[in-house]
């Protein structure tokens, strides 16, 4: 099994969040569009794309939290 790095979004401006989830989330209607036209090579990147798209909006909230506090 091949192991990925894993990113760290914290420290990362709010606006760097931002891009970096509409990107992921491009992906990943991009993929589920592959996934129904059979056209998908490797199903088990939307399950990572998914996990990445959580991580962010966690760090979003948690920023947010910081900035209400």
């Amino acid at each position: 099994m091949k192991k990925s790095k894993k990113i760290n979004y914290k420290g990362l401006a709010l606006e760097d969040l931002n891009k970096k989830l509409k990107d992921f989330k491009t992906e990943l209607f991009n993929l589920r569009f592959q996934l129904v036209v059979n056209q998908l090579e490797n199903p088990s990147r939307i399950r990572t794309v998914k996990k990445e798209v959580a991580k962010i909006l966690t760090e979003i909230n948690s920023q947010k939290k910081t900035v209400k506090a």
